[in-house]
């Protein structure tokens, strides 16, 4: 099978709108097919509809009415974690793939350089920005030493955090813990998002303290810059703001760990900066640009398989 595979994206806010565009301008597998919304007035239905791609401002219930929803095959979710349950329940009676962008958490966390190819869920979850940015620096130092405790600070610009993303602030830490420890590989996981309003506005900022059991420092931090690079082939701002550092542990100094008590051993601390490709968004909405770098990235490999398969297109009428 050599056609393209049809997407829809739920959300046309900044998200939704700078994954439309990497969609159409990045992407060799998929084809860009309709814009759900419910606000006619958004800029993001308008580029859409000027790009010819066909819009609704009915929500997911527009999207459903179209005649060419039976030949769409993954729709992107970038609304809210609360409006993603019913989303996911009526796309999938229909067969249809699902990535979410929200904190929902219903599928299996993905993150790109992690366990894209390991997945094939039904319903996969792009975790968080902040999530995205730090994740793989835990599971760097995972694969170097056991994990006790990892921290993740992630700091935005203000301005880069729409009305979705405050909604949903409860969910992100909750659900970047649980992905630090069930991707990470910790076994405990905390996150911090802290809201800049900087003037001029920050590029995204995250900071990852990783406390170890003692390991080779160099083969953490070579194992860093490989995961480095991992991340860099989808979000090519994404790098390291200085070096590695380093700090022992002592028996007779442990750390106080909340639920582990004290443990001693090897602190790594990882500072990152996340810098957006500016599609649609400013450069300085990283923290935006790195979830639809990843939600493509899933996307792209979900169409692989799709196209291999010989399933895709009009697939769910000749199921």
């Amino acid at each position: 099978m050599t056609g393209k595979v049809k997407v829809a994206i739920i959300g046309s806010g900044n998200i939704g709108t700078d994954l439309m565009i990497k969609v159409m301008r990045n992407s060799q597998l998929l084809e860009m097919s309709a814009m759900v919304g419910v606000d006619p007035q958004s800029d993001g239905l308008a580029r859409a509809a000027r790009l010819g791609v066909t819009t609704t401002a009915e929500g997911l219930d527009g999207l459903l009415k179209l005649d060419l929803f039976n030949d769409i095959d993954i729709v992107f979710d970038a609304t809210s974690a609360g409006a993603h349950k019913r989303h996911n329940d009526v796309l999938q009676q229909h067969g249809v793939q699902v990535i979410d962008l929200t904190p929902a958490a219903i599928g299996p966390y993905v993150i790109p350089a992690i366990n894209l190819e390991a997945e094939n869920a039904t319903n996969m979850n792009m975790v968080t920005c902040g999530g995205q940015a730090t994740i793989p620096m835990v599971a760097a130092v995972s694969r170097v030493a056991k994990v006790h405790y990892a921290e993740i600070v992630a700091s935005i610009a203000s301005k880069s955090a729409g009305p979705g993303t405050r909604a949903n602030i409860d969910e992100f830490t909750e659900t970047t813990r649980s992905a630090i420890e069930t991707l990470g590989g910790a076994t405990r996981g905390k996150a911090i998002i802290v809201l800049n309003p900087a003037e001029p506005p920050l590029i995204m900022r995250d900071t990852v303290f990783v406390l170890s059991d003692l390991a080779d420092q160099q083969a953490i931090e070579d194992s860093i810059a490989r995961m480095v690079a991992s991340v860099q082939a989808y979000v090519p701002g994404y790098r390291l703001k200085q070096k590695v550092q380093f700090d022992v542990i002592s028996p007779d100094q442990p750390l106080n760990v909340p639920g582990l008590g004290l443990k001693h051993g090897l602190k790594t601390s990882v500072f990152l900066e996340v810098e957006g490709a500016a599609h649609y968004l400013p450069a300085y909405a990283g923290n935006l640009d790195i979830m639809t770098s990843a939600a493509l990235a899933c996307a792209d490999m979900m169409a692989r398989r799709r196209i291999a398969a010989g399933i895709a297109r009009g697939h769910k009428e000749a199921a």
